[in-house]
Parts: structure tokens; sequence; C-alpha cells
């Protein structure tokens, strides 16, 4: 039930509307339950042996049947109205939830991410998002519909003949019965099925994503293997769920046709007995169609509401996780930065697993007591090995994460006490994998900046020596560049990068392995914009090479997460300490 409640709250908005849709389906009852009056009238009147017609048979016979005409017209006008109209009303619903869903997965950090499948949390929001108007337009308006066209029916066939009616509802308790029996299953298979679904999509996606490493390797038909290994898993779920679908289908029908045929034979007598009419049994059984309608429909509907509530949770459990880095209540928004960048005592250790529903685990450590000082225009190196923890360091200054101990300060305050926004509107990042979106240059450069000029974009891409080899493409700025850049090479992605940082103008400037992936031509070259790029900025960069940081105002070494020396190069070497080890066994190429 609360689950319902919180699918209602995406309803509210259109209240009015439902009202509408609603009122709109009672006229619908209303002339569904009028459509068997018209028949009667001609079977008690004009079948029936030795018929005296009231009035004008041949001006009544032709509209009566014209009103048969005219009721279903205007039934299937009113249908039409309130399908459409509920059926709207329940989009809108999920256009807003799906928008919610996706807004709050770009809210949430990288510490959520870090520990889940992406193609899982994009089929949230494409399809387990569709259960909340399933359960509207399946559920909640479907089962009004129902309830109301039972209590129509019901009073009318009371009318009828109250010992039919009372036969005919005999069943009902084992229909109840059997909703109850299979309810439970249906929603245990279902819940199966979407996460079945989900990773079908994951492995799809996982493989499409990589088709140039699965291509280099040949191993096309293992990722073959591998995904009808996934999606045979899918279709034995799917299967499971048919059956018991299926069975469900074979009990209620049956326990129909049971009521049916009991009502025909009671019926059958009370004819022969002259206490009914042959017409009054005909509307009879029309009238227990209907009651036996809305029940099935009744019965199906409450195990798609059991599916439908699987999906739902779902999502709901991606609404009710806490962000690991929000802003804190009293954090306040920054216009400008001198960048002047503190981390004292800070320890971190990424999550290993998801240990609870709300995300948290078991952290591995990387980062131990870290103390480091850099003032504003500073360009200060992160040196280590592999796993020394120089990118996670790198990652608390915007707060990507935050740290499990210490804190991270911008100009002496805490960043906690910075809205998230406006403190990493005052940070630029190139990556070493510079991630480009499949859109065009103009936007990717502009995407820190969309309001910006033509002129300050390609201003941008100048300073980056990206501006010759864009005008070359086809479309120039216009030009797209394919998924994730696939259309361009390793150095033209670095640079759209970095014209991308130097349109965001930043004061403070984070590189993470930017030269790493490049040949030394495409480094050398692309290391003069960088230095352009570093100039009049604090600037922390993370790097192996130390051709790179030759000339930075302090290079600090990591080893094993922690700060073990600090300094200049030449003033490091000389120490023969870590940094002289490291850069004596070529572990750091020059």
């Amino acid at each position: 039930m609360s689950i319902y409640r919180r699918v209602l709250r995406y309803y509210r908005p259109f209240l009015p509307q439902t009202v509408v849709g609603l009122l709109l389906s009672l006229i619908g009852i209303g002339l569904n339950l009028l459509k068997p009056w018209p028949f009667k009238i001609i079977v008690d009147d004009f079948l029936r042996p030795n018929p005296t017609p009231r009035g004008d048979w041949h001006t009544r016979l032709p509209l009566l049947c014209l009103a048969l005409v005219a009721i279903q017209f205007l039934w299937g006008l009113i249908n039409w109205a309130t399908n459409y109209i509920l059926v709207k009303v329940g989009l809108q619903a999920l256009l807003k939830l799906r928008t919610d869903l996706y807004a709050y997965l770009q809210s949430l950090s990288l510490k959520y991410h870090d520990v889940r499948r992406s193609s899982d949390l994009s089929f949230r929001v494409a399809y387990d998002s569709q259960s909340i108007q399933t359960i509207y337009n399946k559920g909640f308006t479907g089962i009004f519909g129902s309830v109301v066209t039972l209590i129509g029916t019901f009073a009318i066939m009371v009318q009828l003949d109250w010992q039919l009616t009372l036969l005919s509802l005999g069943i009902v308790p084992f229909i109840i019965a059997a909703i109850y029996f299979f309810a439970h299953r249906i929603r245990r298979e279902s819940t199966f099925i979407q996460e079945q679904e989900s990773a079908v999509l994951a492995q799809a996606q996982e493989g499409l994503s990589s088709i140039r490493m699965v291509h280099a390797f040949g191993r096309e038909q293992y990722e073959v293997m591998q995904f009808h290994q996934q999606a045979q898993q899918s279709l034995q779920a799917n299967l499971r769920l048919t059956l018991t679908n299926v069975n469900s289908a074979l009990v209620i029908s049956t326990l129909m046709v049971l009521g049916t045929s009991a009502m025909y034979y009671v019926g059958t007598l009370h004819v022969l007995a002259g206490t009914l009419t042959l017409g009054t049994l005909l509307v009879f059984s029309a009238y227990l169609l209907m009651l036996y309608q809305p029940l099935e429909s009744i019965t199906y509907t409450a195990w798609a509401m059991e599916g439908a509530t699987a999906g739902a949770r779902r999502c709901f459990e991606v609404l009710d996780r806490e962000d690991d880095v929000a802003d804190s209540p009293n954090a306040v928004a920054i216009e400008s930065a001198k960048g002047a960048i503190g981390f004292q005592n800070v320890s971190f250790g990424y999550a290993l697993a998801v240990a609870s529903p709300s995300g948290s685990g078991q952290g591995r450590p990387v980062l131990h007591d870290v103390d480091l000082r850099i003032e504003p225009n500073q360009m200060i190196a992160i040196v280590g090995g592999t796993g020394a923890g120089k990118s996670t360091l790198l990652s608390l200054v915007p707060r990507f994460y935050d740290p499990t101990s210490g804190s991270v300060a911008l100009d002496g305050r805490n960043v906690r006490e910075i809205k998230k926004k406006s403190l990493r509107a005052q940070i630029g990042i190139v990556l070493q994998d510079t991630l480009l979106f499949s859109t065009t240059i103009r936007e990717n450069i502009a995407y820190g900046r969309p309001d910006a000029s033509d002129d300050e974009i390609i201003d941008a891409a100048k300073r980056a020596q990206a501006d010759e080899f864009i005008c070359q493409l086809p479309n120039g700025y216009a030009n797209t560049v394919g998924e994730r850049g696939g259309q361009l090479s390793v150095g033209q992605r670095q640079r759209i990068g970095i014209a991308r940082a130097f349109l965001k103008n930043a004061p403070v400037l984070l590189l993470d392995e930017p030269t790493s992936a490049l040949d030394p031509t495409t480094e050398a070259a692309i290391m003069e914009t960088i230095k352009d790029l570093m100039r009049g900025r604090t600037t922390l960069i993370a790097t192996h090479r130390l051709a790179t940081i030759h000339d930075v105002d302090r290079i600090v070494v990591l080893e094993r997460g922690r700060i073990v020396e600090q300094g200049r190069g030449a003033e490091l070497l000389a120490r023969g300490g870590v940094y002289a080890k490291l850069f004596a066994s070529g572990k750091f190429p020059t």
C-alpha cells in the first residue's frame, strides 16, 4: 500500500483530468448497462409465441434496432474520450517519474554509481518507470470502472431474478481465493523477470560499447554466447510467469463457466415454470457476462498490479537513496575563488560492494592522513605508482567523493560548506580519456558553458590548438563526433577536452594523467597547450610522466595513500628517497 500511495502522489497534479475521465467512465458504464434492454424488448414483444406487440410494431422495431446502434455509438465515443484522457494522464505522470529518476541519478555521488551497472539504472528509468502508468491505467482507474460496473450490474440482476443473482455470485469467494493464491507467485516472478531483463540490457550494452575490443581480440562468438546465456535465463523466467498466468486463467475461466452453467440450468427451469420470460433470461445472461467480465478484469488487474509494484519498488529504491555527497543545510554559493586548496588529515576508502539497500559498504582504504597546503596559482604535481591514490586525491576537490575522515578546503572554507554546483563552477578538469558526447564539436567544447558565443568557442579551440583540425572536418564545428568521440583520434579528443577547460576559465585546474595515452610527439605538442592552460591557475596534475612536471612549483609523492615526499624535482632527486628511486627505476618515463 505504501507503493500505491507514492504512485498516487504523482497523479495529484492531474486530479481535475482524472475526475473528468472518471465521470465520463460513469456515463460509459451507464450506457453499457443499457445495451441489453432493446434486445430484451424485441424478444419479449416480437419473438415470443403468439406475440401481441403494443402500438405500431412497424415503427417500434426499427426504433429499437436504431437504439442498439445509438447506444453502442455513444458508448464508443465516451469510451474513446475516457481512454484518451486517462492514458494521457498516465503518460504525463510517467514523464514526471522518469524525469525525477534521471535527475536524482544525476545528483547522486560517484560512490553510488561506482557499485552499480549503468545499464541497470537505465533500465529502471526506461522500463521500470512504466509501472506507474500500469498501476494507474490498469489498476486504479480500471478497478474503479470494474467495481462500478459490478455494482450496477448486480443491482439490475437482483431486480430481474434475485435467486439467479445469488447463484451467479457463488463463485466469487473461489475467485478471490485464486487471486490470493497466485498473487504472491506473480509478484516474485515479475521481480525476477525485471532483474533478468536488466541483466540482458547490461550484457548487450557492455558488448556493444566495447565493440572495438571485441573485434580486436576476435571474441565475437564469446560475446554472443554470453548474451545468449543471459537471454536464456530471461526466457526461462518469462516462461515461468507465462505458465503461472495460464494456470491462473484456466482456474478463473473454469470457475466462471461453472457459474454460467449453473445459472442457465436454474434459469431454464424458471422459464419452463413460467416465472421468467425468455427475454429476461437472455438479458440476464448478458448481464451475467457483464458481471463476470469486471470480475475477470479485477483478477488480471490484481496480477498486473503485482508485476507493476515490483517495477515501482525498483524506481523508489533509487529515489529513497540518500545522497552521500549532499549539500549541507548551511552550504553557501560562491561567486569566485582565489584557488587556495587544503587537505587536512584526509583519509578515504572506496566501497567494495553494496552492503545494504542504502548502498553503504565496507571501504577499501586508499588515502591515509593526507596533509597538503596549496597556495593560489601554484602548480602541484601528484606522482606515485598505480593505486597510490593520485586520482582519488584529485576527486576530493570537486566533491566527487567526501573523505572518510578529515576535510578538504577551498580558500579556507570546508568544501562541504560550499554548494556543489558553485564549487564545481570554480574547477576545470582534463582527464586521461576525454569523454565526449555524441553531438557536435561546438556543443562538446561549450558543455561547461552552454551560453558561450561562437567567437568564445572558436577562441578556446585555437588556444587548445584544435581549430585547425576542426576546420578540416566536413561540417567544421557542427561536425558530430560519434559515440564517446569515436570519430576523432585520442589526441583530437584531448584537445577538445583542453578547449573545454579553456572556455570554462576556472581558477582551479585538475589534470588527471592528461597525456599518458598519447604518443611522444602528440604528448609534446599537447603539453605545450596544457602549460598555457595551467598559467595563472591553481593546478593539480596527477601523472606518471616526469617530463610533464619538470617546472611545477612542487612535486608530491604518494605511496600507498600517504605523502612520503614533497618538494621540487631537483631537491627530491638529491635526497635519494622514494622519488629518486622511482626515477632511477624508469617507472616514470621522461
